[in-house]
């Protein structure tokens, strides 16, 4: 009877580990043994070229182009979706200090909405030619610069969409973390006529860094993912790969060019690279709240 309940768990995880096993972990592992061929998802064989695919990834033009593209997506996104919610938490939480359910709220609806909808509705404002925003600017005698034929044009205004749907998300998180810092603390700091900056500074975003790692990896990964939708419905990475990213790449090469082991190259060392952010992740954040 013993031997059966010690069992018992492992029966329970079973049809979740059948399920993990068909569709993440074999797809993985097939997906690495095609890297490391050039095949074009109809050819019936396939050419074995070794790392040729992981060697492209890193010095073929349109890939460096498209790391790079990454790389701006990354410090835009940490800029709009992590620095600019953290900020607004901060005066929200210990400035305004009133109706921060109404704020929660407010930053939260567009979260709701599709980012196909998103993508429509910035494509309308931001159009060069009749949207309102090129309006207020021939009013003001300026001219909207067509943006989705400037790569970097076109990675802000992505960025900004992505921006619009995760932007109130970060904000509850990074809000209900700096709610979870005892009173006591921030009541001491008050009594002692530490400046309120200082205080921020020195005992606020310390105790708060496991929130804070959270929300950044979290902004990596998701914004990364989310960049996809207004990359396909606007500008499917033109001009010329300027406004891909290595996601939108990965596909493109695959399901579009065909060219299975490059988009399967990209996909493992994409695949690599959320590995080492989620055992960041792991050790800076699951860590310390344990240790806390």
């Amino acid at each position: 009877m013993h031997n059966n309940k010690k069992f018992l768990p492992f029966i329970y995880l079973l049809p979740t580990g059948i399920l993990l096993t068909i569709f993440m972990i074999i797809p993985i592992i097939y997906t690495f043994y095609l890297s490391f061929f050039d095949w074009n998802l109809i050819a019936p064989t396939k050419d074995f070229v070794g790392m040729k695919n992981y060697i492209e990834v890193f010095t073929d033009p349109v890939n460096q182009k498209v790391l790079l593209n990454t790389f701006f997506y990354i410090v835009l996104l940490l800029v709009l979706n992590f620095i600019i919610p953290y900020v607004i938490s901060l005066i929200v939480k210990f400035f305004i200090k009133r109706m921060q359910g109404v704020y929660k709220i407010i930053f939260f609806i567009p979260s709701l909405f599709s980012l196909v909808v998103g993508a429509m509705i910035f494509s309308w404002l931001l159009n060069p030619v009749s949207g309102p925003v090129a309006f207020l600017f021939r009013q003001s005698g300026f001219v909207l610069p067509n943006w989705t034929n400037s790569g970097g044009l076109a990675i802000v205004v992505i960025c900004l969409i992505t921006n619009w749907k995760v932007f109130g998300y970060n904000f509850i998180l990074l809000l209900t973390g700096l709610g979870s810092i005892p009173k006591n603390i921030i009541d001491a700091s008050t009594v002692d006529r530490i400046p309120k900056w200082r205080m921020i500074w020195n005992v606020i975003l310390p105790m708060n860094r496991s929130i804070a790692i959270y929300v950044l990896i979290l902004t990596i990964v998701q914004g990364l993912q989310y960049a996809f939708t207004p990359i396909n419905v606007i500008t499917t990475g033109g001009p010329y790969y300027g406004s891909s990213n290595v996601l939108y790449h990965t596909y493109l090469n695959a399901f579009v060019l065909y060219r299975t082991g490059s988009a399967s190259a990209l996909a493992i060392t994409t695949f690599i690279i959320f590995l080492v952010l989620l055992y960041l992740e792991i050790r800076f954040v699951e860590g310390r709240s344990r240790y806390e």
